[in-house]
């Protein structure tokens, strides 16, 4: 198997690592704590003007790309500077849903979405769904031609900056059947929806969303009604595949930081990277990066496979990445001693990112149990 880049992918890594690299200094880091959506807007509208948002989406849906391995190529990359910009929210799960179940009048909100001039967000976990994308508990009820939304939604990411929200509800059904659950495209600052919002550990902002007596037209409904799981399940899965990605970017930037930390800290008058025992937990550090990008390559490849396949490789895609990411961050971290938790060292920074992709899309151990019954079924 070939695993060069293309000459189209190998010119999009190249820009988006020199655009990033010369965007997210030290300055911009401290700006976006203060920021009002926690995204730098100047930086969301650079990344659209280089076609990046593009690349996530398939020529039929206005891009130009939109495969696993320009994914992967993306996120790491974002990943690789601990980027906090809603792409994943507004591309790969708004935008990606959008454009699979929506209509020629709500495909339209497509061309803003890559322009970038669009924000968008995903509420579909609710209090007590944990990781279960079938437990949807929130109801649609039919009220002549239009439906009547009512319940609550958890941690809904990019939701203070979206300006339409798509939410799961169910229409039909018991709360945790797959059949019965649709998809709709609600404008944000409806009467009924209240956000409570509240910044993210690793960067961003997130809300809880309650839902009151919520009325909308019958051209909200995204799809056919009732039949909205599998593409919720496709396109969680491409998610899953991108924030795996981004964590393999940020391991690797990990590693560097401490490679270099090991070379320049001295102890006993020379450096640390030459005790033994240091370069022992560096090799196990560069192992588990290594089985991660093998494990981000192989998800990549199978993204396009038929649903019970492409699960199984999410499951153990995202159980190894979440087993490795917790390896690196704590290994970089007591390898640095104190510096690596302070908040001016980048290091601090990527950690918490890192640590917290394992708690999107399924955490280790769930993936594990998941993988278990994808492959006994």
């Amino acid at each position: 198997m070939n695993f060069e880049l293309t000459e189209e992918r190998q010119m999009l890594q190249d820009g988006l690592r020199r655009f990033l690299r010369e965007t997210y200094t030290p300055s911009l880091r401290a700006e976006l704590a203060e920021a009002d959506f926690g995204f730098s807007r100047d930086v969301w509208n650079g990344l659209a003007e280089m076609g990046v948002i593009g690349a996530l989406f398939s020529e039929d849906d206005g891009g130009f790309a939109g495969g696993g391995f320009d994914i992967s190529l993306v996120f790491e990359e974002l990943g690789r500077v601990g980027a906090v910009d809603p792409l994943l929210d507004t591309a790969i799960l708004g935008g990606g849903l959008i454009a699979a179940l929506g209509n020629e009048d709500q495909k339209q909100l497509m061309e803003a979405v890559i322009a970038g001039s669009t924000q968008l967000a995903f509420a579909h976990a609710e209090p007590s769904s944990r990781y279960d994308m079938s437990l949807v508990e929130t109801t649609a009820t039919r009220d002549g031609d239009g439906y009547v939304l009512n319940g609550r939604k958890a941690v809904v990411v990019n939701a203070p900056a979206a300006d339409h929200v798509l939410i799961s509800a169910r229409t039909a059904g018991a709360d945790a059947d797959r059949n019965g659950i649709s998809l709709f495209l609600v404008p944000a600052g409806i009467d009924g929806m209240t956000l409570r919002s509240y910044p993210l550990v690793s960067g961003g902002q997130a809300a809880e969303i309650l839902l009151e007596d919520v009325r909308l037209g019958a051209g909200a409904r995204l799809g056919p009604e009732g039949g909205a799981y599998d593409a919720i399940a496709e396109f969680n899965a491409r998610a899953t595949l991108a924030i795996c990605a981004e964590a393999l970017g940020l391991m690797e930037s990990i590693r560097e930081l401490t490679t270099d930390y090991l070379k320049t800290r001295k102890q006993f008058g020379k450096s640390i990277g030459k005790f033994q025992a240091l370069q022992h937990r560096m090799a196990d550090v560069l192992i588990e990066i290594e089985q991660a990008r093998s494990a981000v390559i192989n998800l990549a490849g199978h993204l396009d496979s038929a649903a019970e396949t492409r699960d199984t490789h999410v499951s153990a895609t995202k159980n190894l990445i979440g087993n490795a990411a917790k390896l690196v961050a704590e290994e970089s971290i007591q390898m640095h001693g104190g510096i690596g938790m302070t908040e001016e060292y980048e290091l601090g920074h990527l950690a918490k990112r890192l640590i917290m992709v394992d708690h999107r899309f399924g955490d280790a151990i769930y993936h594990l149990e998941r993988f278990v019954a994808l492959a006994v079924a």
